[in-house]
């Protein structure tokens, strides 16, 4: 978003347009890893009502896409979800939305609410930049709670770190034939180790699981699916593992954990998001 004119009033009277097509096209619902990429990446997150909107025409609307157009838009604040130092009532910001059917600048109704992710803008209290351009979200009760729910694991002291890379991998037989263990050990960002474990039992599906420690825990489990961890595991994982994860292995130990590895890739899922 770039930043707003000199005065806002200048917009309102010289460069703007009331909206003049059908309201805006609802675009496919977010998942949580739309919800999570955004999120975590908004200093920023409210809860609004829209007050006035109004489509933005001449040099304000620079670098806009083809089959968009520009809004300045003045919302009043609901609640804030995220933001360590607080809003005024009212805040404005510019976003740009989808033509309607017809080719035409969708109306964003009086009073629509939304959830806006954003940064603020430095020496304009009130102004917010959003982090992407689809990061105005049609408010719903459940994707304010989605998101407070990522905050708090985010902010936690134990909050699972951001993977970088699949570090070495290891694969050591049970004492018994069909018996077991993988450990695969991830890169982090912060340092924190994070590893994977693949245990296989004779009659019995395999287990697997993730440490956020240096000890492996017999009681560790897998992530919950839309979860923080979960997120940061199936939206980072690559869909094969490294050469260099195998450097120490031989080629039957090689053939095991890549399949133990596929283990923990179906039991995670997919990463499902719908932003383009």
């Amino acid at each position: 978003m770039r930043s707003f004119c000199a005065a806002a009033a200048a917009i309102w009277l010289i460069a703007a347009a009331p909206p003049t097509g059908d309201s805006v096209p609802a675009g496919p619902a977010p998942t949580y890893a739309d919800l999570a990429d955004l999120g975590l990446a908004a200093p920023v997150a409210a809860h609004v009502r829209i007050a006035k909107a109004v489509v933005v025409k001449g040099a304000q609307a620079a670098g806009v896409r083809p089959g968009h157009a520009r809004f300045y838009v003045e919302a009043d604040l609901v609640s804030l979800i995220r933001g360590a130092q607080g809003l005024p009532a009212r805040v404005a910001y510019v976003v740009d939305l989808p033509l309607d059917a017809k080719g035409k600048p969708a109306k964003l109704r009086k009073k629509s609410e939304y959830i806006l992710l954003a940064s603020p803008v430095a020496g304009r209290p009130g102004e917010l930049r959003l982090v992407a351009p689809d990061a105005q979200i049609a408010w719903t009760a459940q994707r304010a709670e989605t998101l407070r729910a990522i905050f708090r694991e985010a902010s936690a002291a134990d909050a699972p770190p951001r993977i970088t890379g699949i570090g070495r991998a290891f694969h050591a037989p049970g004492s018994i034939p069909g018996e077991s263990e993988t450990q695969i050990f991830l890169q982090t960002q912060s340092g924190r180790p994070v590893s994977l474990s693949v245990l296989r039992r004779p009659g019995q599906a395999p287990h697997w699981s993730v440490s956020l420690s240096e000890i492996v825990d017999d009681a560790a489990a897998a992530p919950r699916p839309n979860s923080l961890l979960w997120y940061r595991l199936a939206c980072t994982l690559p869909g094969s593992l490294p050469s260099q994860s195998l450097a120490d292995s031989d080629s039957d130990q090689a053939q095991a954990i890549r399949a133990d590895y596929r283990v923990v890739l179906q039991g995670l899922g997919p990463c499902a998001r719908t932003r383009r």
